[in-house]
């Protein structure tokens, strides 16, 4: 169950992360208040989940997942340029948070 509400704490980051841009420096009501709850529901799912996942594994997915699909949501829709060190960047958040993982495994 944890990592279903570590699923959807990330799903609320990158909602509220997405509404930013679109808040333009919070100044448009609607993306502003969806950036707000956004990220009030991800802090809350994130709590919820350190009840069963150790914070440094919980952490690392959630920002390294987060940082990526972000990333991703800037090169595909927002017209952000798609480049070699952006695509190895995000190959390398994907590759240490693996690590973490990995190591929390011991």
């Amino acid at each position: 169950m944890g990592y279903v509400l570590l699923g959807g704490a990330i799903a609320a980051e990158v909602a509220a992360t997405t509404a930013m841009k679109y808040s333009e420096g919070f100044s448009r009501l609607w993306p502003s208040l969806v950036t707000l709850l956004g990220y009030v529901v991800a802090f809350a799912l994130l709590a919820q989940t350190l009840k069963t996942v150790s914070v440094g594994t919980a952490y690392a997915i959630w920002a390294g997942v987060g940082t990526a699909v972000i990333a991703a949501i800037g090169m595909v829709f927002l017209g952000e340029g798609i480049g070699a060190a952006k695509l190895a960047g995000i190959a390398l958040i994907i590759g240490g948070v693996v690590l973490l993982n990995l190591g929390g495994a011991h």
